[in-house]
């Protein structure tokens, strides 16, 4: 059925039909016509944030948390550049999301117009795919390629940009159009040779290791890992991105591998004979020195994105295909064969150093708290169901250590880019997505103040949240790398916060939140159990740390995992027959 509209309406009524339930965004002069229908939607949500980064984080926060496409929305210029930072953030670590931008009148184009900014080409290397509009009759099915591109194969963000002449002339809406990609087709069926090759490596091989990454989570594929692993009785690992895709209680699980990985992890990956890697980047976090990570392993290499297969590291066996459809046919095939690999000396060998090796901390004798511990109680007290969100620094390692995940998707945080100011508005996001769910932002006090003015959103929309702020008066993980390199040189890194500037509970309150701070060991748990309690407003709680607690182990950038440091100047004992 065609009916008559603007562009805008057609804008509008293209989110509704996408099922859109929540957009968040800020108004502006090129993008104001839209935000006109937008007034009377009854199925759009409209969430005001106070900065447009805030909003590209809640977009992707609330697409994490519930697997769906997150929706931002700014104007031209300055709100369009604004959107830079988590479109390339949602680009690196695989978030659908489409980003939705005004511009200057198509005639104006290119003329150094007021508040004009070429977004489409800014982002081009940062999104999946971007569109410049300026016909009215293209909106609709726009929309609807945005969110096809954005959600299928390797999910990543998706840029409309649209001229404010194209929101304000008459068009024929009809639902649905055609989209016109002839060019775009994801494999996600695996090849059977391909399958049949790794099964057959897997039998073969005497001391393997499955190397699961975000992309396993992304497809949705944590039962059937779980099947894999259990079938195979292989050892499991899980990157920053895919923590609780293979649950932390099982005895299969060897932790998490990298810079800052678990001995037992990244031990696992550097004795392997066979590396099984599933939905993984073989990124330099994990890797450290390339040329000498896992130097006796073949590879099997599985990912929706042919562009990753043998980029940094060869695959014996590339497979191109979805996770589940993956690791679902190699079950079968693995079943087929009826052969089961022998690896009771690899298990003796990785139990041994899990036992030897495991995650610790030093605690203070002047009685300071360690955040470590923090995060120990916090897991204990939250529970696995709670969703938790991470800025970027030592907190986000100390929380991806010492928090217990059993469930996919309950560890959200800026993996590939590293995004300082991503956990309060992409808590945020994961809230409104999962509004039955506790979700807990844990931030250090240098990523808070950079969009900790999300608050104010959280308070008025009604998104009680909860923040921990791991405070230790620095910019922690850059001041470790003093301590480490740079002869305790402290070069502009620190925030003087434990002068109480700004003081976060005050800073709590004024944006209409609750504030509570914790200074002793001894009152952790009555103050996280405080912060439970409360669930009509956001709680900010203020986590008063030492400032030398550092993140270990520790793979100094660059360096061979096979350096990796338990503490200051302690490496594992590696040998053959642990």
């Amino acid at each position: 059925m065609t009916e008559r509209m603007t562009g805008a309406q057609a804008l509008v009524r293209a989110l509704e039909h996408m099922d859109v339930d929540t957009v968040f965004g800020i108004p502006g002069g090129a993008i104001l016509p839209a935000y006109d229908p937008l007034y009377d939607s009854t199925k759009v949500r409209h969430v005001l944030v106070r900065h447009e980064q805030g909003a590209g984080h809640a977009a992707e926060g609330y697409a994490q948390a519930t697997g769906r496409v997150g929706v931002c929305m700014a104007t031209s210029g300055p709100g369009a550049t604004n959107l830079v930072t988590p479109i390339a953030d949602a680009y690196m670590d695989s978030v659908p999301i489409v980003a939705i931008t005004g511009q200057v009148a198509s005639a104006a184009i290119g003329t150094d117009a007021f508040q004009e900014a070429d977004i489409s080409g800014i982002t081009m290397p940062i999104t999946k795919h971007n569109f410049l509009v300026t016909d009215a009759a293209d909106i609709p099915r726009t929309i609807m390629e945005a969110f096809h591109i954005a959600s299928t194969g390797r999910p990543g963000p998706v840029l409309v940009d649209i001229s404010k002449d194209a929101l304000q002339a008459d068009t024929d809406f009809h639902w649905p159009p055609t989209m016109q990609l002839p060019g775009y087709r994801p494999v996600t069926r695996p090849h059977s040779k391909q399958i049949r090759e790794a099964a057959k490596l897997i039998a073969e091989a005497k001391r393997p290791v499955l190397y699961v990454g975000g992309g396993v989570h992304k497809a949705r594929a944590s039962a059937e890992l779980f099947r894999l692993a259990e079938l195979t009785s292989i050892p499991v690992v899980t990157t920053l991105m895919a923590r609780g895709t293979f649950p932390d209680s099982h005895p299969q699980h060897m932790g998490m591998p990298g810079m800052h990985g678990s001995v037992s992890a990244v031990g696992a990956l550097q004795k392997s004979d066979l590396l099984i890697g599933l939905g993984v980047r073989f990124d330099d976090r994990v890797t450290g020195e390339l040329s000498s990570f896992a130097p006796g392993a073949k590879v099997v290499h599985a990912d929706i994105d042919p562009a990753e297969i043998s980029k940094n590291r060869h695959a014996d066996v590339p497979i191109v295909g979805d996770c589940k459809e993956v690791i679902g046919d190699l079950i079968a095939a693995i079943e087929a064969s009826g052969q089961k690999g022998d690896y009771s000396a690899w298990w003796s060998m990785l139990n041994a150093i899990k036992q030897t090796y495991p995650l610790g901390y030093d605690e203070f004798e002047d009685g300071s708290l360690a955040p470590q511990y923090v995060m120990e109680r916090l897991s204990a007290i939250a529970g696995p169901d709670t969703y938790y969100v991470a800025g970027v620094g030592q907190h986000q390692m100390w929380a991806s250590q010492f928090i217990d995940y059993e469930n996919p998707g309950t560890f959200i945080n800026s993996g590939g880019l590293g995004t300082m100011g991503f956990a309060v508005p992409a808590a945020m996001g994961a809230k409104m997505g999962r509004p039955e769910s506790t979700v807990w932002a844990i931030d250090g006090d240098g990523c808070f103040q950079m969009t900790n003015q999300e608050l104010a959103t959280c308070a008025l929309e009604g998104v009680p949240i909860k923040i921990a702020v791991i405070n230790n008066g620095n910019l922690g993980m850059v001041r470790q790398w003093q301590t480490l390199f740079y002869d305790q040189r402290y070069s502009n890194t620190n925030l003087q916060t434990t002068r109480r500037i700004p003081d976060f509970v005050k800073l709590a309150d004024a944006y209409g939140c609750v504030g509570l701070r914790c200074e002793r060991p001894e009152d952790v748990d009555a103050t996280i159990k405080k912060a439970m309690e409360i669930n009509d407003v956001p709680v900010v709680v203020d986590f008063v740390v030492h400032q030398d607690a550092m993140v270990w182990p520790m793979v100094a950038a660059g360096t061979s995992n096979d350096d990796i440091k338990i503490a200051r100047h302690m490496a594992p004992k590696w040998s053959e027959d642990e």
